[in-house]
């Protein structure tokens, strides 16, 4: 049987997603990943991040449960925005990273290949890579109940909060667990003064696809964009039910809804396979 080819050596003309315009609303953190999974099909990624994440102003409360880190039971990481705002404070605290070992620890799909890297041990890792998927499993471990859990968080500016994390801290408490909600990055809305180009390239159908990652870059989105109509001629793509569910909630339709959004590399192959 021959080899596959390789997909970067295909003749751009025979990827799926050859020629295609897709908007990435993602912030930096994720957006590379998300681009670098779109050029491997052939697409064209266009960045257009409509929400910006940044260190605080003040890491008192986070600071303070990294000191007490042995009083948890779990800390548990919903993104790869919390794992690095914890391996910052660790570093200006002097803690080596292997300092959360003092507690199990909970990531999220790819998530926990960061935490791996630096010989952490990824105590659960759910079937299903979402917050809701961390609720189920722990649910089914009976010692759950009673447990202290720290939840590093973002603090939302400008925009309404996603109801992804209060909903997950709502259902950690349902399973009896005591819950510690820490800010642990900053979440704001980008000035949509910083891309005339790109909303006009949406504005004038030139784009194919708008790529939404996240609840909050949804909310950017339609910060950014006056008229439905500017957008009507775009693929709605949301990279999972969550993303898509919030979507739907702000008035969106998605066209495309990953079935695979444990990494960006799923949500790629739906775009494609919508868009062919």
């Amino acid at each position: 049987m021959p080899e596959p080819v390789p997909s970067l050596l295909l003749p751009a003309e025979q990827q799926p997603l050859f020629g295609r315009r897709i908007v990435i609303t993602a912030p930096r953190s994720y957006a590379l990943r998300l681009a670098a999974a779109l050029l491997d099909l052939g697409g064209l990624p266009l960045f257009m991040p409509t929400i910006a994440t940044t260190l605080l102003d003040d890491y008192t409360a986070l600071d303070h449960c990294l000191v007490q880190r042995a009083s948890f039971d779990w800390i548990v990481c919903t993104s790869r925005n919390g794992i690095e705002a914890l391996l910052h404070r660790c570093a200006h605290l002097g803690l080596p990273p292997t300092a959360l070992q003092a507690c199990r620890l909970a990531a999220i799909g790819q998530d926990a290949e960061r935490l791996a890297t630096l010989g952490l041990r990824v105590d659960l890792l759910p079937a299903e890579p979402s917050p809701q998927g961390i609720v189920a499993a722990l649910a089914q471990l009976p010692a759950s109940p009673g447990q202290a859990i720290l939840v590093p968080a973002p603090l939302v500016e400008g925009m309404p909060e996603p109801d992804i994390i209060p909903s997950f801290v709502a259902g950690l408490q349902r399973i009896g667990m005591h819950v510690t909600r820490v800010p642990a990055y900053r979440t704001r809305l980008v000035d949509r003064a910083h891309y005339p180009i790109e909303l006009e390239l949406i504005r004038r159908g030139a784009v194919d696809a708008l790529a939404l990652s996240s609840a909050g870059e949804v909310a950017g989105l339609l910060a950014m964009i006056d008229d439905p109509g500017d957008y009507r001629q775009c693929a709605i793509c949301c990279f999972g039910p969550y993303t898509a569910a919030n979507a739907r909630r702000l008035g969106l339709t998605p066209a495309v809804v990953a079935d695979d959004f444990s990494s960006f590399a799923g949500f790629a192959r739906a775009i494609a396979a919508y868009l062919q």
